[in-house]
């Protein structure tokens, strides 16, 4: 039996929140079950924008509203709905975002989350248009097989605060190592909510992946993320290792100009500028792993690509990570091996490259990419096979070789 939800109050940490939002319709985020959608329905809550507001517009059900609202509650109970994350993994944050939801907000909620790996998640059924809709009987009965009311609270019962009418946040850190792929809103006793955020850090069950097929050590779903970079203007590089293809230069990496360009640009013998400067990301890979395949996509960056870029890889322990953020990233040379040495790019177009690991024995945990001079990258795909190895040391070399799929060769 769940914990009873407690009285608690909104957070005002703010750090976890430049990690990946795991229920986002972006990563593949579900609404599976609501109580009940009359005026706005619970999809809205997942939505990538920020929530927007529409003065005169008005639906058959009332008030249009960019969020989840339910009707105005006569009957015994209080309004929750279930979510199946995208992106399943550690939770370390949400925001429950009430903007624009001045008078008819939900003055209190609480969030619970569970583990439902597999069999343990029954088919819900579809729930299509839901505007002004209750659950059915059928629905109620469907995930009744969840289990939901006894599942573990990450926030207990907690008043929410307005604040600004179009920016109104309430933050709650998350104190948790599980792994969690559904969460539960529940809301007291009806309302509205614009946006729920989760979130976290994507976590793989690498012992049930097959050794000889390749993986993404660098991808978010898998649990990798960005821990540096020199410059984030106008998108972070958490994006570059996103789920699936790019849908815009805003899902991408994308640096300011640097203003230290020279007044007139020339080539090298090699056809790459002669520019000063560079910007950069470090990222932290889901697993100790050999990258064999290096996946540079510059789709959508037509007119502000980067010249050019590099890999390096080196072996970090947590550690020497904290000591690397604590000094922005002031790694030395040695440490780092090139994955990728520096090559010319083109705009709008995937580029494929065999990673320059002299032996397949070569671990990695950390990943430094950098492009000359500036511009954007939609993404950046480390294809390659996890170590069994637990790296305690830094530059230890693990004693055990990998079997390379046909396609995915390392440069011997």
């Amino acid at each position: 039996m769940a914990n009873s939800p407690r009285e608690g109050k909104p957070a005002r940490s703010l750090d976890f929140t430049r990690l990946v939002d795991m229920a986002s319709e972006s990563v593949g985020g579900e609404i599976l079950f609501a109580t009940d959608d009359f005026f706005a329905p619970a999809e809205n809550l997942i939505k990538t924008k920020s929530p927007s507001f529409r003065e005169d517009e008005y639906t058959e059900f009332g008030k249009w509203m960019d969020g989840w609202e339910t009707r105005r509650k006569r009957i015994p109970g209080h309004d929750w709905c279930i979510i199946k994350l995208g992106i399943q993994g550690i939770i370390r944050g949400f925001d429950v975002d009430i903007s624009y939801f001045m008078g008819d907000y939900a003055p209190r909620i609480s969030i619970q989350a569970a583990n439902l790996e597999g069999d343990k998640a029954p088919e819900m059924p579809q729930r299509g248009v839901r505007t002004g809709a209750a659950a059915t009987p059928a629905e109620f009965e469907a995930v009744g097989k969840l289990g939901s009311n006894d599942w573990n609270y990450l926030v207990p019962m907690t008043e929410l605060t307005p604040g600004k009418p179009a920016s109104s946040h309430n933050y709650f850190p998350v104190d948790s190592q599980q792994r969690w792929t559904h969460v539960r809103l529940n809301i007291f006793p009806d309302g509205g909510i614009a946006r729920l955020r989760v979130y976290g850090c994507g976590q793989k069950d690498w012992t049930a992946t097959d050794p000889k097929e390749p993986f993404d050590l660098a991808a978010i779903a898998h649990g990798g993320a960005c821990v540096g970079f020199s410059n984030a203007h106008f998108g972070h590089p958490n994006n570059m290792i996103g789920v699936g293809k790019a849908r815009s230069m805003a899902d991408g990496w994308e640096t300011a100009r640097r203003p230290d360009r020279p007044p007139v640009l020339e080539n090298d013998e090699n056809g790459s500028l002669l520019v000063p400067g560079c910007e950069w990301a470090v990222f932290r890979l889901a697993h100790p792993g050999v990258i064999t395949q290096i996946e540079i996509d510059t789709t959508y960056f037509k007119g502000n690509s980067p010249d050019s870029c590099k890999l390096d890889g080196c072996i970090l322990t947590t550690q020497e990570e904290e000591d690397m953020i604590k000094q922005k990233w002031e790694l030395p040379g040695h440490k780092w091996k090139p994955l990728l040495p520096v090559t010319k790019l083109s705009a709008d177009k995937s580029h494929l490259f065999d990673s320059l690991t002299l032996e397949l024995q070569d671990v990695i945990t950390h990943v430094r990419f950098t492009i000359t001079p500036d511009g954007g990258v939609s993404r950046l795909r480390l294809n390659g096979f996890p170590s069994s190895l637990c790296l305690l040391r830094p530059r230890e070399k693990p004693m055990m070789r990998f079997s390379v799929k046909a396609g995915f060769r390392a440069n011997l």
